[in-house]
């Protein structure tokens, strides 16, 4: 467990400004105070003297030694619990989410919020348990979507919001608030684009699995909705051979203008030559939120002429570069998501008295807010309805071809 905020606690070691670009904040610079005991001496007179009457003696109460279990109580700020992996296999991505929380924090000068965190791989249930019986307000996390199951009973119990960083939009509701993208939004958002420039039938690769399910699902739906039609739908399993199996099959099912390959860059490029070579060179490839994950999906060349939607990179790539500067390593992708939660934590704060229930109708706000990965808002469902653009990857780089929007019509 550990501790971030515009706070010094006993023995804390604070980075030096220089070194980690913090900007405002200064080197905090420990003050050490010594008592001194002075003694007191009686000087006794020569002659006789009376005494005076002897009187009761006082004792002065000792000082308590009884430790208050758990964090020091902090009246002037509000406490926020982070639950991520800081262990185990999802380490990485769970400090670089905390890295970013930290980092919105400095760059924000949030001084009313301190933000605990707490290791999800031991226990997502527990990491909850002990975050409420700290204080926590409010919760920023699980990232997986079987650790939100966890931990939403626990939230929901104490009536403290969670906002997770998960995808699986099957865990939102009741308390629950889902940050991830999640892939109904980027396959609607890119099938629409392609209707909008003469694509009529649609294909599509989905691996199997609940990702693949909900995929087939959105994609069903979104191509019916821009008045298109599906062709053929082609499962597979992630084994070995297992999409170009699956892409065999599916040229066989040819013509059709386009295909959704609802697959990371690595699937992707290996089912693109097959497709290509069963249906014809202007087959467009369409790619979901996950193509966006990979920092070097461009450079994949049986992917050049793909669509995908995804959030604007715009502001990311200026974070990535405050990242690098500040913790000397490259950000995850999905760390913004930890960014962005603090951004829309600040703002409500602005009007969230201390120590009092986080006002969580706010989070349901019409006009939504505004992060690192653009704007966003709450749906009454819990996931995060988000304004997505489409990308094409040409030439070794991914070109905005249709822009994000900066805000929500209703």
């Amino acid at each position: 467990m550990t501790e971030a905020g515009l706070f010094v606690q006993p023995g804390a070691v604070i980075p030096d400004s220089g070194k980690w670009g913090v900007g405002r904040l200064g080197r905090a610079v420990a003050l050490a105070a010594t008592l001194f005991l002075a003694a007191c001496q009686t000087i006794v007179p020569r002659g006789p003297v009376e005494q005076p009457p002897a009187r009761p003696e006082q004792t002065s109460p000792r000082p308590s030694t009884e430790v208050e279990p758990g964090l020091p109580r902090d009246t002037a700020r509000h406490r926020i619990a982070l639950l991520v992996p800081l262990s185990g296999s999802n380490a990485g991505v769970g400090q670089s989410i905390a890295n970013a929380t930290m980092m919105a924090l400095l760059d924000a000068q949030a001084d009313t919020i301190r933000i605990t965190n707490y290791d999800t791989t031991p226990g997502a249930a527990a990491a909850a348990q002990k975050a409420i019986a700290e204080g926590a307000q409010l919760i920023l996390g699980p990232l997986l979507s079987e650790d939100v199951r966890a931990v939403a009973p626990v939230a929901r119990a104490a009536k403290v919001p969670v906002i997770s960083f998960s995808n699986d939009a099957g865990v939102a509701g009741n308390g629950t608030y889902l940050m991830g993208y999640t892939p109904a939004q980027s396959i609607d958002r890119v099938v629409d684009y392609a209707r909008g420039r003469g694509v009529t039938s649609f294909a599509g690769l989905v691996p199997n699995g609940l990702y693949g399910e909900r995929a087939s699902t959105a994609f069903l739906r979104a191509v019916e909705g821009a008045g298109g039609q599906v062709v053929s739908l082609q499962p597979y399993g992630r084994v070995a051979g297992g999409i170009a199996g699956a892409a065999q099959r599916l040229s066989a099912k040819a013509p059709y203008d386009a295909v959704l390959i609802a697959d990371g860059g690595a699937a992707a490029a290996a089912a693109a030559p097959i497709l290509k070579r069963g249906s014809g060179a202007t087959t467009r490839l369409l790619g979901t939120e996950l193509w966006n994950s990979e920092s070097g999906i461009a450079a994949r060349a049986p992917l050049n002429g793909a669509w995908f939607a995804s959030v604007s990179n715009n502001l990311y790539r200026q974070y990535a570069t405050k990242y690098r500067a500040r913790f000397r390593a490259a950000p995850y992708r999905l760390s913004s998501l930890g960014y962005d939660a603090v951004l829309l934590t600040v703002r409500i704060a602005r009007d969230w008295k201390v120590n009092a229930a986080f006002p969580e109708a706010r989070l349901r706000a019409a006009d939504g807010f505004s992060g690192i990965d653009g704007a966003f808002r709450f749906g009454r469902d819990g996931v995060a309805e988000r304004a997505l653009e489409v990308q094409e990857i040409r030439g070794g780089t991914a070109v905005t071809v249709s822009p994000a929007p900066t805000g929500f019509r209703d």
